[in-house]
C-alpha cells in the first residue's frame, strides 16, 4: 500500500489534483470556525447541549450539510441551498416538460441546469438565512455588544443575510473548483469533511467514558453508568468493521441484467451479436431515503414539544411517540425509508426511457421481446432489488439508535452515529467513490489500481 501511495503522488497530474483539493477543503474548515459578529457564541453552544425537538432537527441536519448550527458561522448554512435546489430541479425535470427537455439534450442541457440551480441557490440562501438571523433573536442569542437592548438593526441583519449568503454561494463554487481541477465530487467532499471532523469529539468521548471521566480511572472490565468496560470497546471495533464491509458491499452491489445486439450482415461481415450487461444499482436511491425520513419525523416532535406541558395530557402522548429512544419512532422511522426508497427510486428511475434506448439501440434482453414486456420486466425487478436496499437502509438507519441504548448511552449519540445511519452511508460512498476516481488515473497509467494486489 505504500508502495501505491508513492505511486500516487509521483504522478504530477494526480498529486497536483489531490494537493488542490486538500487546500481548498482547509479553506472550507478555516471558515468553519469563523462565527457571525451578531451571535452570541457562548448562549448558542448552552442552547443546542439542550436534547429540545429543535436542536435534535438541527443536529441531524448538520450531518447531511457538512456545517455547525450549533456556532452560526460564516458557512452556517453550510450546502442545505445548494442540496435543496439539486433537489427540487431533479424533481422538476422528471414532471416539467421544459426541463425535461433540457435534461434530454445533453450536456448542454444540464449546463442550463446548473445554472438554473445557482440561481435558486442564492435565493433559497436569502430566505433561510433571514429566518435563523430572526430565530437567533428570538431566542436571545443576539450579541450583547450590538444589541444591547435585545433588537437588532435593520443593518446588522443585512449585513448577517449577506454574509451567510456569500458563504453558502462560496462553498458551491469550491464544490464545483474540487470537480474540475480537483479529485472526487465537490459537493460529497465538503460533506465528508464535514463529518469527518465530528470523529476526534466522538473518539474524546469514547476514551473518557472508557477512562470512568475526563480525569481518567483506567480500562475496567464491565460497564456502570460512568464508564464502559474494554469488552464494549471490542464490541464496537467489532461492529465497526462489519457495518462498513456491509455497506461497502451493497453501495457497490448490481443486479447485472444480460442484454444482446442484434446481429447485422453486411456483405461478408457481421456486425453486432455482442452479449453486454445492464447494471441496476440495489441502493438506487442512495442516503435520500434517510434524510428525509429523519427530517419529516423530527419536525412533529420539535411542534409537539411546544404544546406539550408535561401534565401527561394528549399533547405530552403525541410528543412521546416521536422520541428517538422509543419503538414507535423507530417503526415510524423503518416505514418512513421504505416509502422514500419506493418514491426516490420512481423519480430516478425510468424503465419505460431505458427500453426505449435499448430498442434504439438495437439491443433487447433475451427472452423479452423490446417495448412495453422489457419496460414491465426491468419495473418488476428494481421493485425486488429496492426492497432489498430499504431493508439495508432501515437496518443502518436504525443501528446508531439501538448502539446508543445499550452500549455507549444516549448522551453519546454522535458517536454511534458513527456507526450507521446518513454519516457512515455519506462517508464509505464518498470514499468508493474517490478510490474509483484515483484508480481510473492508475489504470489510465499501466498501473495496478489502489484495491488490486500487486504480483
Amino acid at each position: 500500500m505504500i508502495q501505491k501511495i508513492r505511486i500516487i503522488f509521483s504522478i504530477p497530474e494526480l498529486r497536483q489534483k489531490i494537493l488542490l483539493t486538500l487546500g481548498l477543503l482547509a479553506v472550507y474548515r478555516i471558515g468553519w470556525w469563523i462565527p457571525l459578529p451578531v451571535v452570541d457564541v457562548e448562549k448558542m453552544k448552552a442552547m443546542w447541549s439542550n436534547e429540545t425537538g429543535l436542536a435534535q432537527l438541527m443536529s441531524h441536519v448538520s450531518v447531511f450539510t457538512g456545517t455547525q448550527f450549533e456556532q452560526l458561522t460564516i458557512f452556517g448554512l453550510g450546502i442545505m441551498p445548494y442540496i435543496s435546489a439539486s433537489i427540487i430541479f431533479q424533481l422538476l425535470a422528471t414532471v416539467w416538460a421544459p426541463l425535461e427537455k433540457l435534461k434530454k439534450e445533453g450536456e448542454s442541457g444540464q449546463k442550463k441546469i446548473n445554472e438554473y440551480t445557482r440561481y435558486a441557490t442564492v435565493g433559497i440562501c436569502f430566505f433561510q438565512s433571514y429566518f435563523y438571523v430572526l430565530t437567533i433573536g428570538k431566542m436571545g442569542l443576539y450579541n450583547p455588544i450590538l444589541a444591547p437592548d435585545g433588537s437588532l438593526s435593520w443593518y446588522w441583519i443585512l449585513t448577517a443575510v449577506i454574509t451567510m449568503t456569500a458563504g453558502s454561494t462560496f462553498l458551491m463554487w469550491l464544490g464545483e473548483q474540487i470537480d474540475e481541477y480537483g479529485i472526487g465530487n465537490g459537493i460529497s467532499m465538503l460533506i465528508m469533511a464535514g463529518i469527518i471532523s465530528n470523529l476526534p469529539a466522538a473518539l474524546t468521548r469514547l476514551w473518557e467514558r472508557l477512562n470512568g471521566g475526563p480525569q481518567g480511572a483506567g480500562l475496567q472490565i464491565g460497564t456502570d453508568s460512568s464508564h464502559l468496560g474494554i469488552e464494549v470497546l471490542l464490541v464496537l471495533v467489532g461492529l465497526f468493521i462489519a457495518v462498513v464491509v456491509g455497506v461497502i458491499f451493497i453501495t457497490r452491489g448490481q443486479r447485472r441484467i444480460p442484454t444482446q445486439s442484434a446481429k447485422h450482415i453486411k456483405g461478408r461481415k457481421t456486425f453486432g451479436g455482442n452479449r453486454q450487461y445492464l447494471p441496476l444499482r440495489v441502493n438506487q436511491a442512495g442516503v435520500m431515503p434517510i434524510i428525509f425520513a429523519s427530517s419529516l419525523l423530527l419536525f412533529p416532535q420539535a411542534i409537539f414539544a411546544v404544546f406539550d406541558k408535561g401534565d401527561g395530557g394528549f399533547w405530552t402522548f403525541c410528543h412521546d411517540i416521536f422520541q428517538r429512544q422509543t419503538f414507535s419512532y423507530l417503526v415510524l422511522f423503518v416505514a418512513g425509508i421504505y416509502f422514500f426508497c419506493y418514491f426516490w427510486t420512481a423519480v430516478t428511475f425510468n424503465p419505460k426511457d431505458m427500453a426505449d434506448n435499448l430498442k434504439n439501440y438495437g439491443s433487447f434482453i433475451p427472452g423479452y421481446r423490446p417495448g412495453s414486456t422489457t419496460s414491465n420486466y426491468l419495473e418488476k425487478v428494481m421493485v425486488r432489488i429496492t426492497y432489498v436496499g430499504a431493508s439495508f437502509l432501515a437496518v443502518i438507519a436504525v443501528l446508531p439508535n439501538v448502539i446508543s441504548t445499550t452500549l455507549v448511552g444516549n448522551e453519546n449519540y454522535l458517536l454511534a452515529g458513527f456507526f450507521g445511519g446518513t454519516s457512515l452511508l455519506i462517508v464509505v460512498s464518498v470514499t468508493v467513490d474517490l478510490v474509483d476516481r484515483i484508480d481510473s488515473h492508475l489504470v489510465m497509467r499501466n498501473y495496478k489500481g489502489l484495491l488490486e494486489k500487486s504480483k
